[in-house]
């Protein structure tokens, strides 16, 4: 039990920043809206937009093991009505401090 403890202490000391672009049907079907409640719930920093390509973009900052948890659901998970068919994550890095102070929906 101690183990787990210290683990996750460790872990939420390490701040993690990472982008990403879902692939899919993404657009039109709430999915900046269900992303922006799921980083809140999770508690993630960052912002989340739609592309002229069709896909939808954005970057995620946090504990390690939240952005890990934002990064299966934006790999598996999304709006109900979407259908993901690959995200992609690039520029993932250790960072000293948060960029943002919440999570936006950028237009």
């Amino acid at each position: 039990m101690h183990g787990t403890m210290s683990a996750l202490a460790k872990a939420s000391g390490v701040l993690k920043s990472v982008d990403y672009e879902v692939f899919g049907r993404v657009q039109g079907v709430c999915f900046r809206m269900y992303t922006e409640d799921e980083a809140r719930k999770m508690g993630v920093v960052g912002w989340v937009k739609n592309t002229r390509q069709g896909t939808v973009t954005g970057q995620v900052q946090g504990p390690e093991d939240k952005v890990n948890a934002m990064k299966a659901w934006l790999s598996k998970v999304g709006s109900p009505s979407s259908r993901i068919d690959r995200t992609n994550f690039f520029n993932e890095k250790e960072i000293s401090k948060l960029d943002f102070s919440g999570f936006s929906t950028r237009y």
